[in-house]
């Protein structure tokens, strides 16, 4: 399949499903939206959250077997999509605001679980994500915004981000340069796309040289915004299309959400970004303080050569095995990156059957 006849944002890829949107707004006044893929009721739900500069276009591509289709093909037949503030469906990444991940832990993931519930009434509701959207949602749970989650699939991190060393040093003074030096306040992959000798196209052209394993610009500030140094996936997983359609499956990066990860990466766990801020006074200043109340089984999934948050998930899962013992799982892929796990070309046969497993046994 061309890459180019691929619309950007579209719902080709789950043709064989009643597709619906559904917006709502949250508490600090932005409009985000649900996309509802149902083949068939039942009484297992599944919510997908995508990561920082992703959307829900990450679960449904059409070039491959994608997530959405393949729940529907193992018998879960309502599954649900958030794009939430970080969605590159939105502008809000691009904007001149600071938002953070506490922003997100305390409006967009309740207020996305109420709209849920008002559609599918106390069904039981199994989320899986990623990246960012891993996080916050970890931090939503542990905080109690969200409640009534039978389980939770994290991929690549969660309440214990871990980076390369490079890009703890990126954590630390990027946000400050690019705002008040560089500019803008964001980063975006399509700079390679930018008019000749704008600020964006210059970066993109000190950026590439750097990063040889392809020749796509898109790819390489990605391994810029978020790798170690290294690509966020393995190219070998990757299809030759997705990997031509990364300007289109990922947006701008506004740079504040690196001060609250690097925050995290310093305290070695989730924490509050401004612990006297009256915006957060009901979230933790510490989101595992009360893991040991948490009832919610996890799955955490993570690709060996994960360039973006190493062994996150693995000091995860050691971290709350410590406190519940047996309560959580933990799957290592190997060969797999960070973003490939979700996006590859062959995860319904290498990944998807180890999430389906975990599911299955948690359902119903």
């Amino acid at each position: 399949m061309d890459q180019q006849r691929i619309a950007r944002f579209t719902h080709a890829g789950v043709g064989d499903a009643e597709v619906s949107v559904h917006p709502f707004a949250t508490g600090d006044g932005l409009g985000l939206t649900l996309s509802r893929f149902r083949r068939a009721d039942c009484d297992d739900v599944v919510l997908l959250v995508h990561g920082l500069t992703t959307s829900s276009d990450m679960y449904i591509m059409p070039e491959h077997t994608n997530l959405v289709n393949y729940l529907h093909d193992a018998g879960f037949g309502d599954v649900w999509a958030l794009d939430f503030r970080m969605s590159g469906r939105f502008p809000y990444n691009a904007e001149t605001q600071r938002y953070n991940l506490d922003d997100i832990a305390l409006f967009d993931h309740p207020a996305a679980m109420a709209e849920l519930r008002r559609h599918i009434g106390d069904r039981r509701v199994h989320v899986i994500s990623h990246c960012l959207g891993a996080i916050s949602f970890s931090m939503a749970l542990f905080a109690g915004t969200v409640t009534g989650v039978t389980s939770l699939v994290c991929n690549s991190v969660s309440l214990t981000p871990r980076t390369p060393l490079w890009s703890r040093v990126k954590l630390a003074y990027g946000p400050a340069l690019m705002e008040y030096v560089v500019g803008p306040c964001h980063l975006d992959p399509r700079y390679g796309a930018a008019p000749v000798l704008t600020r964006g196209w210059t970066l993109a052209k000190a950026v590439s040289p750097f990063h040889r394993d392809c020749s796509e610009p898109a790819c390489h500030m990605l391994s810029f915004m978020w790798g170690g140094g290294e690509p966020i996936f393995t190219h070998e997983k990757m299809s030759p299309v997705t990997h031509g359609r990364l300007p289109d499956l990922f947006g701008a990066c506004n740079v504040h959400y690196y001060r609250h990860i690097h925050a995290m990466v310093k305290a070695g766990r989730a924490v509050k970004y401004a612990p006297r801020s009256p915006r957060h006074a009901s979230l933790p200043d510490d989101y595992l303080a009360g893991a040991a109340e948490v009832a919610t089984p996890i799955l955490f999934l993570t690709g060996d050569r994960n360039n973006v948050f190493t062994d996150s998930n693995i000091v995860c899962h050691r971290t709350l095995e410590r406190i519940a013992p047996g309560r959580h799982e933990l799957a290592i892929l190997p060969g797999y990156g960070h973003q490939d796990v979700f996006m590859g070309k062959s995860i319904d046969i290498e990944v998807l059957p180890q999430v389906l497993d975990f599911l299955k046994r948690k359902a119903g």
